[in-house]
Formats: C-alpha cells, sequence, structure tokens
C-alpha cells in the first residue's frame, strides 16, 4: 500500500487470510464507506426524489432539526438518560469482571481506559458527545500519535466535521480460471478528507488518511440502498414538516377568521357602472379614513393607504334593493382547539421513541413499585442501552489503539477481551433496579414456601434453576464463593486445627475439662464387690494409703470388725 498520512498498524496475517478467503461478493457495508475499484471516480450520492442530493446537505438538515424546540427538547431527554455525569466521577466504567486474565493486566487496561476518557474530556464533554453523535449519525477523530515513540500511546484526539471526511473501500477484482467469475483479489481501505467538504468537484480531490489514524462511530441504521448512513433523526424528518405546515396554518386561519368583519352594500341607484364604482370608492375612502398615533416620533398619521387582510367588504347594490346596509361576520369558531397540532406533535416523539409523558409538564415524577411503570418508559430504556452499546464502539477503537500502541496485548488478543469487557453507564433511571429487587423478592417468598418440601419433593438443584432463575454457571459460581467463605470464616485454634461449629457456623463451647482420676488398685476393686454384695456403699469402704492401713472416720468405729473380716476373707485364698 502506498505511504498515507498517519500511521498504520501492520496486518499482515489478516491481509494473507484475505487473499486465501476469496469471494465474488462485496462486504456488506455497516459503516456507509464508498466502494470502488482500483482507479476509479469516488462518486457522490445522488437522491432520486430530489429531497437529499449528498451527505453533506442530509447532516447539515439533520443540525437544522435538531434546532427546532420540539426536537431539542426531545434529544435533551435522550441525551441526558443515556449520559449522567456526577461532580466527582465519570459517566462510564470499565467491567473486567469476567475477563480470564491476570489482576495486572485488569488494572492496566482500567488505567488506559480512564487516559482514554480524559483525552476526550468525558467528564465535562459527554453530553456534547453524545448529543454530536445522535444528531449527525456519525462521530469521527484523528488519532495524534508521536511517530518517533508510537509505544506512548494516543497523545491526543481531534474532532472532525464528517461533512469532509469519507471512508473508501477500493477493491481488486480478478478474473477466476475456473469459474470465469470476478473474484475480490484484495481490499483497501482508507479515508479521504477535504477541507472544502466533499461535494461536487471535489469530491475526488482529499488527502488520503491511513485507517487507522482515524476513529469513526456511525449510529448503525443505513438507508434501503446501503449506501449512506443515517441518524436517528431521519425518522423525525417527516413528522416535523408536517407539525411545522399545522402550526404555520393554523396561525394564518387565527389571524384571518379571529376578528369580526363588516359587509356594506352601499345603494347606487342607476347609476351607471363607471359613476357606481367611483361612488363606492368615495364611500369607502371617507369611511376608511382612520388616524393612528405613531409612537417613535409622536406624529398622528393617516394610514388610508395601508391595507390588510382583515379589510370589511363594500358591496354596491341596485335600486330595487333593500337600500344601504351594514352587517357583520362572525369570526371563527372553535379558535382554542389545537387536536391536530398536537396530534403531530405527539408522532414527532413517537418517531423519536421518546415517551409522551416525560415532555407534559403536569406530569409528575415518582419512584414506586415496578406495577407502576409504564410500558413506554421499559421501551424508552431499551431504547437508550441500545444507544450506549452503539456510542460504546467509540471506546473499543480508541482503547485498542491505546494497548496495541503500548504493547499491552495484540490485536488477536484484543478480540478476546474485548468480548468479556462491558462499559458501566451510570444510570439515572431506577426502573430496572426496582423491577430486579421485586423479582428477587418475589423469589425468596416463593423460597420460602418450598423451603419444607426441600429433600422430599424437590431436590436443591431443581430449587436453584426453577425458584431462584439460576444458570449452571451461576450455581457454580455460587458454590464456589460460599465454600470460600466458609473456609475463611472457620475458627481455629493456637495449632490451626479448625474449631467444632454449629449448622450456622458459630464456633461450639469448649467441653467442661474432665478430672484426673486414678485407676482403682486391685484390692479397691475387690473391695467395692464386696461392698456390693453387702449392701455397703462404696464410698464408706476404708481407702489404703501409702503405708498399708486403712483411713477412715473415727466416728465410723461400728463397722470396723466387718472390714476386717473382710479382709480375712480376701486374703484367705491367697494363704
Amino acid at each position: 500500500m502506498v505511504q498515507l498520512f498517519g500511521f498504520e498498524i501492520s496486518r499482515k496475517k489478516q491481509q494473507d487470510q484475505e487473499e486465501k478467503n476469496k469471494s465474488f461478493a462485496l462486504p456488506q457495508n455497516d459503516d456507509g464507506a464508498v466502494t470502488i475499484q482500483s482507479g476509479a471516480y469516488y462518486g457522490t450520492y445522488v437522491d432520486l426524489d430530489g429531497v437529499v442530493r449528498n451527505e453533506i446537505e442530509l447532516i447539515t438538515r439533520y443540525r437544522e432539526m435538531a434546532m427546532q424546540p420540539e426536537l431539542e427538547t426531545a434529544i435533551d431527554e435522550i441525551v441526558n438518560e443515556a449520559i449522567v455525569n456526577d461532580d466527582s466521577e465519570s459517566g462510564v466504567e470499565l467491567d473486567t469482571d469476567e475477563l480470564k486474565q491476570p489482576e495486572n493486566i485488569k488494572k492496566k487496561i482500567r488505567e488506559e481506559f480512564d487516559y482514554v476518557l480524559k483525552l476526550l474530556d468525558f467528564g465535562n464533554m459527554g453530553h456534547e458527545l453524545f448529543r454530536r453523535w445522535y444528531t449527525d449519525g456519525r462521530l469521527f477523530y484523528h488519532v495524534i500519535i508521536d511517530d518517533k515513540s508510537p509505544q506512548k500511546g494516543i497523545q491526543e484526539l481531534r474532532y472532525i466535521d464528517p461533512r469532509r471526511i469519507r471512508k473508501i473501500r477500493e477493491i481488486q477484482k480478478a478474473k477466476d480460471t475456473e469459474s470465469g467469475m470476478e473474484i475480490i483479489k484484495s481490499m483497501k481501505e482508507y479515508y479521504l478528507y477535504n477541507e472544502r467538504g466533499m461535494i461536487g468537484a471535489h469530491s475526488n480531490l482529499g488527502t488520503k488518511i491511513a485507517i487507522d489514524a482515524v476513529v469513526n462511530v456511525n449510529s448503525g441504521l443505513m438507508d434501503s440502498k446501503r449506501a449512506m448512513v443515517l441518524s436517528y433523526l431521519h425518522k423525525a424528518i417527516k413528522p416535523l414538516n408536517q407539525l411545522r405546515m399545522v402550526e404555520d396554518a393554523t396561525v394564518i386561519y387565527r389571524l384571518s377568521r379571529a376578528p369580526e368583519r363588516r359587509v356594506f352594500y352601499i345603494d347606487v341607484g342607476n347609476m351607471p357602472t363607471i359613476k357606481a364604482e367611483q361612488y363606492l370608492r368615495d364611500v369607502m375612502a371617507k369611511y376608511r379614513n382612520k388616524l393612528v398615533y405613531d409612537s417613535s416620533t409622536g406624529e398622528i398619521k393617516d394610514d388610508r393607504k395601508h391595507l390588510s387582510m382583515l379589510e370589511d367588504f363594500w358591496l354596491p347594490r341596485r335600486e330595487g334593493g333593500k337600500g344601504t346596509e351594514i352587517t357583520t361576520l362572525p369570526g371563527g369558531m372553535n379558535l382554542g382547539e389545537l387536536e391536530d397540532v398536537k396530534y403531530f406533535e405527539k408522532k414527532l416523539y413517537k418517531a423519536l421513541g421518546v415517551p409522551i409523558s416525560r415532555l407534559e409538564q403536569q406530569q409528575g415524577f415518582s419512584l414506586g413499585r415496578s406495577t407502576e411503570i409504564t410500558r413506554d418508559e421499559l421501551k424508552f430504556t431499551k431504547f437508550v442501552n441500545r444507544l450506549r452499546n452503539k456510542f460504546s464502539t467509540l471506546f473499543d477503537e480508541l482503547l485498542k489503539l491505546q494497548l496495541v500502541l503500548k504493547k499491552i496485548c495484540t490485536e488477536e488478543e484484543w478480540r478476546e477481551f474485548k468480548e468479556n469487557i462491558w462499559y458501566d453507564f451510570k444510570k439515572d433511571n431506577n426502573f430496572t433496579e426496582l423491577k430486579e429487587a421485586e423479582l428477587l423478592q418475589n423469589r425468596i417468598t416463593t423460597l420460602q414456601l418450598v423451603d419444607p418440601y426441600v429433600g422430599r419433593y424437590y431436590s436443591m438443584a431443581w430449587v436453584r434453576k426453577n425458584v431462584l432463575q439460576m444458570d449452571d454457571d451461576e450455581i457454580e459460581e455460587i458454590m464456589q464463593q460460599i465454600e470460600e467463605e466458609k473456609a475463611a470464616n472457620t475458627p481455629v485454634d493456637d495449632q490451626g486445627n479448625p474449631l467444632p461449629t454449629d449448622e450456622m457456623g458459630n464456633p461450639l463451647p469448649p467441653a467442661p475439662p474432665q478430672p484426673n482420676i486414678v485407676p482403682p488398685t486391685p484390692t479397691e476393686n475387690m473391695m467395692q464387690q464386696y461392698a456390693a454384695q453387702q449392701g455397703a456403699a462404696p464410698e464408706q469402704m476404708p481407702v489404703q494409703d501409702g503405708t498399708g492401713k486403712d483411713t477412715m472416720d473415727p466416728m465410723d468405729m461400728g463397722q470396723t470388725k466387718n472390714r476386717q473380716r473382710f479382709v480375712n476373707d480376701t486374703l484367705e485364698p491367697v494363704r
């Protein structure tokens, strides 16, 4: 490829893959690029209806529409819902929880994303960027890097007017020897920039810019021919024109029909036609003579030469009629009705996807239960989420360039990262949160009702899937978290051995200490057995001390004879 302005990331493997994947069909045009063959004229898009002759006029019309009061209110409602900026934080954060990479890689990606937001000045210009993208339907940024040290990453981002730049997709075809069809051999993409705009004689002139030096994000809406990118305001062109015509017609009707007008029938008798007309003009001039006061000069002027559309009617009447007569025509009736204007206004808001309740001043705002949320609000929330997802392409492109330039990852690795990276936009609408909270509450209530039957009629796996609505990945993750929490909260002794716990995980109280009991001697065992046979209590039996003598209570001398006999009987078999 010839040297273009800007920088270009090497894509040797991708080019080799394109040469292997041969096809006779052109790639789907989702970005509004002009597809040409090598050496051909770029051309311009021409609307056969004559409404819009080129892309520049279309973008200009979008911007003029955005200045209308009704559209401006609707656009502000959409932008305020999509981008919510706090005083301390930006309106979007990077979520890398599902990214299967080491924590240091995740940290670097989050840091580079914060740097990208800083380049865009998203904290201050977030609303303006989103509004500009929503209105024009496209957004272009020139990526500036240090050619001598590209590993430093992106140095600056500069906005480009979409009317001055165009994406070109140049293809080169070759004839297949086997089938005889023209096969796309290679495809090159670049941008064409012209300071005067891409229109007319200048559509084929301009500076070629490398594909990586420009970041482009569009609305994703295409016309029927898939040749031009459309804005979300395109659906509102017809309703807005109808609303303007109805309002103008209403104003003209009010001005012409609001006042009462008079009809003067002047009796001209048998005068000839010429004299009758002259007589009628004289009467008109006589009674139409009005003096007005000029507040700027303080003079009184005669405005007989000034005619208006609210003039009275002067009609001649011949002899034999009723003579001179003055009648009054009533003014317009039902001038306060605006049903037709309201109809087209609602049609305009419906084309933009904005609920009518948000634009009515008398409607209040309440955070109630999910059952109080209207269907229009749910549709509007989903519409705003789709806008956010499409707008996030800007972050994808900038973050990819930043990571590749700083050699944190390659393009192939970024394609894998992108699938597990999410952009968390801050929400000012709590309808989704309320709905999820109420669903969770209902599931917990159902779980309490089913809990007595778990283990008899229902299994734990069935309850998790059908009552709590968990999938297999969630069940596995939650079970792993439970085991980790149990291991972290299990008490241990001084040696690190786990202590016994109850069902709630609380440690059991230590067991009372056991007394140190000395096992009895064989003689003491025999004495206890003999005592049991004689009906004596074991605690009353004598206990020998270290001298071999019995120790006993001196008050208990009455039993000495029996004990002596017991000793002789036990010793007799030994002799």
